[in-house]
């Protein structure tokens, strides 16, 4: 039996500290909604995920990682097909980690240490080479940055079922008022609410939504003209020049950047970004 072969409940209960998984998915594939003992990293070598949760929604595009603290429920879907790593890692062995989902930019050093770890075997001994791979990828996930792929979900059902038929059109402009009355609401409650449930005013959470999509669409080979107008941008210009500031580098190149080049940008440079106008 390969590692690819077993199921994901056969490594909550190895005595080693973090034991790694790899699976190969196809576009479409749905994992359901689930949960593991351990800490979880999910890593996309290659083609799109989406990760859902109570909090939110992330998009794991290729070269980046979603942690998932311990007995998180989540759900994974794929965009594209995909080649996944993941690493099951002892809650015990991760103080200072993240406490709640995160995606990571995943440095050339740590890919190169998943890659290794999940070609050896997954029971392996204190001080063996496998355990001291493990002890360097402990390390290496505290240094890294967290990228901005994160869709928060309101609690509110009615802020919820407003957001999801956003997510259903995330193309149209349908103002707020429109959206809320819908939905049977006073624009001007559900607008402040909209900020408690999700950090966000609601103009920026449909520009994150739209990114979020827009990687999707990249990933599936999507020319970017007919991106831009399928989210509704007026020109391929304007849509480019909302991904660079949110992502740091042109939609054209973003699978073939190093996720660390494009992390430079300074957080000022991210809170001065405004949606470009699309109409």
């Amino acid at each position: 039996m390969t590692k690819s072969d077993l199921d994901p409940d056969h490594y909550q209960d190895l005595s080693q500290t973090i034991v790694a998984m790899q699976r190969s998915y196809g576009r479409g594939h749905d994992s359901g909604m689930h949960q593991h003992r351990r800490a979880q990293l999910i890593y996309a070598c290659s083609g799109v995920m989406r990760v859902e949760t109570a909090a939110g929604n992330w998009v794991l595009p290729p070269q980046r990682a979603l942690w998932v603290p311990p007995l998180t429920p989540h759900r994974v879907q794929i965009a594209s097909d995909a080649e996944m790593r993941t690493l099951y890692v002892e809650p015990a062995a991760a103080p200072g980690l993240p406490e709640h989902c995160s995606v990571l930019e995943v440095s050339p050093l740590l890919r190169e240490l998943i890659l290794a770890l999940t070609a050896l075997p997954i029971v392996y001994q204190p001080e063996s080479r496998a355990s001291l791979i493990a002890t360097l990828i402990i390390a290496e996930l505290r240094q890294l940055p967290t990228a901005p792929l994160h869709l928060p979900m309101p609690h509110d059902p009615r802020l919820l079922k407003l957001c999801r038929q956003v997510l259903a059109h995330p193309g149209r402009d349908d103002r707020f008022e429109q959206l809320a009355d819908r939905v049977g609401a006073s624009s001007r409650t559900l607008a402040r609410r909209f900020r408690d449930d999700t950090g966000l005013s609601f103009r920026e959470w449909r520009q994150q939504a739209r990114l979020i999509h827009a990687l999707e669409l990249l990933a599936q080979g999507e020319p970017l003209k007919r991106l831009a107008e399928r989210l509704g941008y007026a020109s391929q210009s304007a849509f480019s020049a909302m991904f660079r500031r949110a992502l740091g580098v042109e939609p054209s190149r973003y699978f073939q950047t190093d996720p660390h080049d494009a992390a430079q940008r300074t957080e000022a440079d991210r809170a001065a970004d405004v949606e470009p106008q699309r109409d």
